[in-house]
């Protein structure tokens, strides 16, 4: 069984200005189009065929690059899109955001933790927000297309929370300037879609 391409849940430009259209439609039909196709080609007649993209993620062959980058990107933007929306953006409320504040102490603790993975991840890769069994929340980042589903891949748990920290998430609008997109981050974020993952995932 192929895996699909999703759709995004919104239109290229509706989470502008914070990230605009031209980086979302290249980021969507281009980059995550070539990891499901990729991911496919490196699966097909092999024993990963018809497993989820999570039980893939979570018995990788760590060696086995093709699945490794194309399964881990298609799996991480999967999430990314989700997270998002042109609604986004406040502070969590509820059990996910009374684990924010357990663990971190404050919204703003968590949120300077969580921009600093992101801002010092050298090269290509990923911040998260992941949560375990029981509840408990904390942040890592990942190289490449790795994620914290994989084997021995930053803090475990179930990711419910990521941001893409390639550049071809972000270059076109903010060039060399991280920071600023990931301050941009914030205002789009989709906390109802997180907190239900923290619900699914604690």
């Amino acid at each position: 069984m192929a895996f699909n391409l999703p759709d995004l849940p919104y239109s290229f430009d509706a989470l502008e200005p914070h990230i605009d259209a031209m980086t979302m439609e290249i980021h969507h039909d281009r980059h995550h189009a070539a990891y499901t196709n990729n991911l496919n080609a490196a699966i097909a007649g092999t024993g990963l065929e018809g497993q989820s993209i999570e039980e893939i993620m979570k018995g990788l062959d760590m060696n086995n690059m093709a699945v490794r980058n194309n399964g881990g990107g298609f799996y991480n933007h999967c999430l990314f899109w989700e997270v998002m929306s042109p609604a986004g953006g406040g502070q969590p409320g509820g059990a996910l955001g009374e684990a924010i504040n357990s663990a971190f102490g404050d919204f703003n603790t968590f949120k300077d933790t969580f921009s600093k993975a992101g801002a010092t991840r050298f090269g290509s890769g990923w911040a998260w927000l992941c949560v375990h069994s029981g509840g408990k929340v904390d942040v890592c980042s990942s190289p490449n297309q790795d994620n914290p589903l994989m084997p021995g891949v930053g803090c475990g748990g179930t990711p419910i929370l990521g941001l893409d920290v390639w550049e071809h998430a972000y270059y076109l609008k903010y060039q060399n300037k991280r920071p600023d997109y990931i301050s941009a981050f914030w205002n789009v974020i989709n906390w109802d879609e997180v907190a239900a993952r923290y619900d699914q995932g604690k």
